[in-house]
């Protein structure tokens, strides 16, 4: 913030009260939720209720708030706002209350990174807390994949880590990976019912230099796929945009990624799906990957 004061971007004034904001917060450990939109889930389900003509079925996680990247963590701060987005979803879920009741709000980002810490002296992921020199608190450090796996598994959150090591389409594209989102949301058919908003998590998705959250997907009457994702470094004014009944622009197009579009050389995603018991927990501590 100090940087955008200097080149004239934000008043001094402005300045002040957003590192009060931000002491308070770091004080508490909980985020101060000026990043985060809610409704988008049922604004894009309402949007689905009366655009279909060309969509056979869509999936979608319930209740999940998007959270986009704030001045103080813009360019690495994205496996935070991810978790903070799968967590938002989770403390919704009756079924992880249990496994959550010690977290009621969503944990700012210092908070998140003492999480991780502690999921480090339980024994999840020692390499990767090696290569962290074990200390995230109050650094800029990126996390991907098995930092968000140890931190759900620590949880008592049942999941895995899945490889999309390689393209398995071509121009190198990934519709292996569409065809799992697929099966995990649509494991439980509802029958003919073309907009099913599920209990289903939102999942993590990793790639280099970038993660985001699949909140859904498309199937369509063509028969091809298109997830949704919702990304933190898209800025909430864009995401609220979806929210104005009134906007000329209430499509989701923001969030929805053809095939086409994912054309990284790999990618690994974090899928969450049920509870762990306390002996399951000690099981899991060996990262769990599944390469496809």
């Amino acid at each position: 913030m100090e940087r955008e004061v200097a080149r004239g971007r934000m008043q001094p004034s402005e300045y002040h009260k957003r590192k009060a904001d931000m002491m308070e917060s770091l004080a508490f450990g909980v985020d101060d939720g000026k990043t985060k939109t809610s409704g988008v889930i049922e604004a894009l389900c309402r949007y689905y209720q009366n655009e279909i003509k060309d969509i056979k079925h869509v999936w979608l996680s319930t209740g999940v708030d998007h959270f986009h990247s704030s001045l103080g963590d813009r360019g690495w701060g994205c496996g935070y706002r991810n978790f903070q987005m799968l967590l938002s979803s989770l403390l919704k879920n009756d079924m992880y209350n249990d496994c959550l009741k010690d977290i009621t709000l969503i944990p700012c980002i210092p908070k998140i990174q003492s999480m991780i810490e502690d999921a480090w002296k339980e024994g999840f992921d020692p390499q990767g807390a090696s290569h962290f020199s074990n200390r995230l608190h109050g650094t800029k450090a990126w996390i991907g994949a098995c930092e968000i796996y140890s931190l759900l598994t620590s949880l008592r959150l049942k999941c895995q880590i899945i490889d999309f090591h390689k393209p398995t389409g071509p121009l190198g594209t990934h519709p292996r990976l569409f065809e799992w989102v697929l099966s995990y949301y649509s494991s439980n058919r509802e029958g003919g019912t073309k907009v099913v908003c599920t209990p289903k998590p939102p999942i993590y998705i990793q790639h280099q230099g970038h993660s985001r959250t699949i909140v859904g997907i498309e199937e369509r009457k063509n028969r091809t796929l298109c997830l949704l994702i919702f990304d933190p470094g898209c800025p909430s004014q864009e995401v609220q945009k979806l929210l104005k009944q009134s906007s000329d622009d209430t499509s989701p197009k923001l969030f929805r990624k053809f095939v086409g579009s994912l054309k990284n050389k790999q990618y690994q995603i974090v899928a969450i799906d049920g509870v762990l018991s306390p002996d399951e927990k000690v099981v899991s501590i060996p990262a769990k990957f599944l390469y496809t």
